[in-house]
């Protein structure tokens, strides 16, 4: 009978990422005993490899700072990251999010999360863009730790494959656990599985066959809560749209200090101090580390006359916007930046900055040079360069002079040279979302609601447009938390 109640529980969470954290713990606080699974061995989601902003109005930063602004504001604001597809948005999901991402954000603080901020992003009005601080393993950690602390079931190495049925009621879920088969019966469940930037049929069919050769940000980003649902009449609504590909450079082989700090009190408050008062000139060495780790190289250092190579030295053709799509085509999925001595001038001072950290930090060519030796390249001609990068000189000099021929006014021709990779393409992820009404309750045959089964995050996107950073995190959590709730209180109504 102990092991058969094991797996009973009120409320079921697939996932756990930031929604599916938020919606436990927000279901638990009810009292209704909740049990989350995850299917990775640890929790974190796409949430854990985020930069973490988090954008909101009316918040304590914003008040402290004497900036005055309104939900409406943030509501009319948001349509202008999408710009023609703006009329693609669900605004009864948008009205959802910015009435309620102030509060979220300051239930966030309440579990021990820090934010520097607010940092201006236009086409904001106001400065809105609030980042967490250490970094986004900050909202894991302590969400983790917190669920663990209020007798929240959580289930690691759990991969949820369909939905248990009663007629046309969800009732729990069936999966794969670290012993075998499990079934897990729920008087309700909140999908928060993610998004599918890794799952290449999904992405095949709803973007383009070229995407869905380009890998993703987070591996485990598979859409197994879409596949699970489409059997229930679930519909993804803009399944074409999606952050990427994007271009960046490979991380460092071993991980950087910023990433392993733990969100303690003294560490955040001390990051804090620092960012507000400390000059520039010595805080940006920390901060440039973080912004050559994580960020992509600008689009107009291309077009300023940057050549993009595979690792065999040969050219990449394509209009900027286009190579991260076109990198994915090529062996291991990988390139170089070339850059010759005047390109390199040119980018070592504003407004000429080869990466950003959006609001925070500019890296130009001397902070590469600096902070990440392991891809930064130089020689003094183009056959050294080749045998740095153990590429054909041949091929790599072709490259050159294709780039350099005709009309080209940025010719690479200036020695010294250099390379900074290697590069690769990532999609972060993707923005189609299952159909949710404003309960946030899934959509299923005819457009009604699933019984018993709600979603959140960017399985229950439904159409959301969410361009802009800080979004997807803001969103991550307070529909979590809206899905938590009102799944719990249906829990008890079917108890």
């Amino acid at each position: 009978m102990a092991d058969e109640m094991k797996n009973v529980c009120d409320v079921l969470i697939i996932g756990g990422g930031g929604a599916g954290l938020a919606a436990a713990i927000e279901a638990r606080s009810t009292g209704a005993r909740t049990i989350l699974v995850e299917k990775n061995p640890e929790l974190g989601g796409t949430t854990a490899w985020s930069i973490g902003s988090f954008t909101a109005t009316g918040t304590p930063q914003q008040q402290k700072a004497g900036i005055e602004d309104s939900t409406d504001a943030h509501f009319a604001d948001m349509p202008k990251f999408a710009g023609p597809d703006a009329d693609r948005d669900n605004p009864e999901l948008r009205r959802l999010f910015v009435d309620n991402a102030n509060d979220t954000l300051r239930w966030l603080m309440s579990l021990g999360v820090e934010f520097f901020g607010p940092m201006p992003e236009p086409p904001h009005t106001k400065p809105r863009m609030h980042n967490v601080l250490p970094n986004s393993r900050a909202y894991i950690r302590l969400l983790g730790g917190h669920a663990k602390k209020i007798d929240i079931d959580i289930r690691c190495g759990f991969r949820a494959t369909r939905f248990l049925l009663d007629g046309d009621r969800v009732t729990g879920v069936a999966g794969e656990g670290p012993g075998g088969p499990v079934e897990i019966s729920a008087k309700t469940v909140v999908l928060a599985s993610g998004d599918y930037a890794a799952n290449a049929d999904l992405k095949a069919k709803y973007i383009s066959e070229a995407v869905s050769r380009v890998d993703a940000m987070n591996p485990t980003a598979t859409g197994d809560g879409h596949e699970m649902a489409f059997p229930l009449g679930a519909r993804v609504l803009n399944g074409d749209m999606l952050s990427g590909p994007n271009l960046r450079f490979i991380p460092p082989p071993r991980e950087t200090i910023d990433r392993r700090l733990p969100p303690s009190r003294f560490i955040t408050r001390i990051m804090k101090l620092a960012l507000t008062y400390l000059p520039a000139k010595l805080l940006n060495p920390f901060v440039l580390r973080f912004t050559t780790t994580s960020m992509a190289p600008e689009l107009d250092l291309f077009r300023s006359g940057a050549l993009l190579v595979n690792k065999h030295g040969a050219r990449i053709e394509a209009p900027p916007p286009q190579l991260g799509l076109r990198i994915a085509e090529q062996p291991d999925k990988m390139g170089y930046v070339i850059m010759d001595s005047a390109l390199a001038r040119k980018y070592s001072a504003w407004p000429d900055f080869i990466a950003t950290a959006p609001g925070v930090a500019y890296a130009y060519f001397d902070d590469f040079r600096r902070t990440r030796p392991d891809i930064f390249h130089k020689a003094d001609s183009i056959a050294d360069l080749a045998k740095i990068l153990g590429m054909d000189a041949a091929a790599l000099d072709d490259a050159i002079s294709a780039h350099n021929g005709g009309d080209t006014p940025n010719k690479l021709a200036a020695p010294p040279f250099y390379a900074l990779g290697p590069a690769k393409s990532y999609i972060v992820l993707t923005d189609g979302g299952l159909a949710v009404n404003g309960n946030l309750e899934l959509l299923g045959h005819g457009d009604k609601p699933v019984p018993g089964l709600w979603a959140a995050g960017s399985a229950g996107q439904g159409g959301l447009i969410l361009k802009g950073h800080g979004h997807h995190i803001g969103w991550a959590f307070t529909s979590g938390r809206i899905a938590g709730r009102n799944a719990a209180s249906a829990a008890k109504g079917n108890g």
